[in-house]
């Protein structure tokens, strides 16, 4: 059975021209395996064990024991799960503890301060590494996303400002990049996000799977604790956090896109390589061609709709109906779609646009019902006199009459009222 990486690693060597047996004695499986896998037989993750592992009785109590101390020898808990009734052997055991992962990971043990480091071989157009810097209280307001792909052999560098890092923008932003670039190189290297590594592991999420082979690479993500694998895109963050970040002086994301665009262009690509520079070397790395269109993912963006009926999404304004206003909506971009959608909470569509333009996208019959309700509200009649004398009228009077009650005048006694008060005293 083949890991979702080993699959994704699979249908890019195929891809590119490789034979089953080649692919088989590169991943060290089986050819029949190999070929189901790539012939879509056979899917990663849907094989189940024939029997139940026998530790999985034990452990909620292996986990509590864990908690009560991480560093519990092996030895010692094999103990108390034999009293507990565990039928295997102490091998066994151990690799059920492993496969589960239970033991805990002690940071305060495995300090990584003082290590060893040595600079990492690339051949070009081997690998991109992959990595976001956040930047809190951005000039546009909220949080500036910025995903960053760089070429570890030249150095260069091109980055997206995306709305957020959930796994749709993500891919959407990692597109962008590699258009930026011209290509994508052979392999993608990238720390353990959750979007794409099923956190706790070295696997590749099932959702990210088909990104990978939409492009053709591998996922290689970093060993644990070994950030320093990726450390040409680490090198990247801070260069770009301190020479464009903080000298930039864009106020909106269309802007802040454009300026760091332009930086990696004309600052980045000029440093000095050796004899060369990261752009001439950028410039001869074979990099595999990128498909006609980007993965089709679906961004999504909620948003209030403004007293004009429209609600913002990606520098540009799309109209609703005017009965809209005030209400949050969600607006829905299939990538590589012409259009977007503007749906209700409920799931409701409300309208439909052509994606693209500045400003204002407005239809003819959303402009209309939006003039007839804001001329249905003009009124050319001055404003009510607030100050004036409005004694009962005749409606008024006679519903007092019905309930046998004389509608007259109030009269206050100023004498008699005098006398009330001197009496008090």
């Amino acid at each position: 059975m083949l890991t979702q990486g080993e699959d994704v690693e699979a249908h890019a060597l195929a891809g590119r021209g490789w034979s089953i047996s080649a692919i088989a004695r590169h991943l060290g499986r089986d050819r029949k395996t190999v070929r189901a896998y790539v012939s879509h037989e056979r899917s990663p993750g849907v094989r189940r064990r024939a029997a139940p592992d026998p530790i999985e009785p034990f452990v909620a109590y292996l986990r509590a024991r864990f908690v009560d101390d991480p560093h519990l020898w092996l030895t010692a808990l094999f103990d108390e799960v034999i009293a507990l009734g565990y039928p295997g052997s102490y091998p066994s055991f151990v690799r059920g503890v492993r496969r589960a992962e239970l033991r805990p990971h002690c940071e305060r043990c495995r300090g990584v301060k003082g290590r060893a480091t040595i600079e990492i071989e690339h051949p070009p157009g081997h690998e991109i590494q992959w990595d976001w810097f956040e930047r809190r209280r951005a000039p546009w307001g909220g949080t500036a996303y910025v995903l960053l792909g760089t070429l570890p052999h030249s150095s260069r560098v091109r980055g997206v400002i995306a709305g957020s890092m959930d796994q749709a923008n993500l891919v959407e932003a990692l597109d962008a990049v590699l258009r930026r670039l011209g290509g994508t190189a052979r392999a993608w290297r990238t720390d353990r996000l959750s979007t794409v590594i099923v956190p706790g592991s070295a696997d590749v999420q099932p959702s990210f799977a088909p990104v990978a082979k939409h492009y053709g690479v591998v996922i290689r993500p970093c060993p644990p604790r070994r950030g320093n694998r990726k450390g040409a895109v680490e090198a990247s963050v801070r260069y770009l956090c301190g020479r464009w970040w903080r000298t930039m002086a864009a106020r909106t994301m269309a802007e802040a896109q454009a300026s760091l665009d332009r930086f990696c262009v004309t600052v980045g690509d000029a440093r000095p390589r050796g004899s060369s520079t990261v752009g001439a070397l950028a410039d001869a790395e074979p990099l595999l061609p990128l498909p006609p269109v980007p993965y089709p993912a679906t961004v999504s963006q909620s948003g209030p709709v403004d007293v004009n009926a429209t609600v913002a999404f990606k520098g540009a304004r799309y109209s609703v109906p005017p009965g809209f206003i005030g209400a949050q909506l969600t607006v829905r971009h299939r990538l590589a779609s012409p259009t977007l959608e503007i749906v209700s909470p409920s799931g409701t569509l409300v309208a439909v646009h052509r994606l693209g333009g500045r400003g204002i996208v407005r239809t003819p019959d959303h402009r209309a019902a939006l003039e007839r309700a804001v001329l249905g509200t003009f009124s050319t009649l001055p404003p009510c006199e607030r100050k004036g004398n409005h004694p009962p009228g005749p409606v008024a009077r006679a519903a007092a009459d019905l309930r046998g009650v004389e509608a007259r005048e109030v009269v206050v006694d100023l004498a008699r009222y005098a006398e009330l008060v001197e009496t008090a005293r």
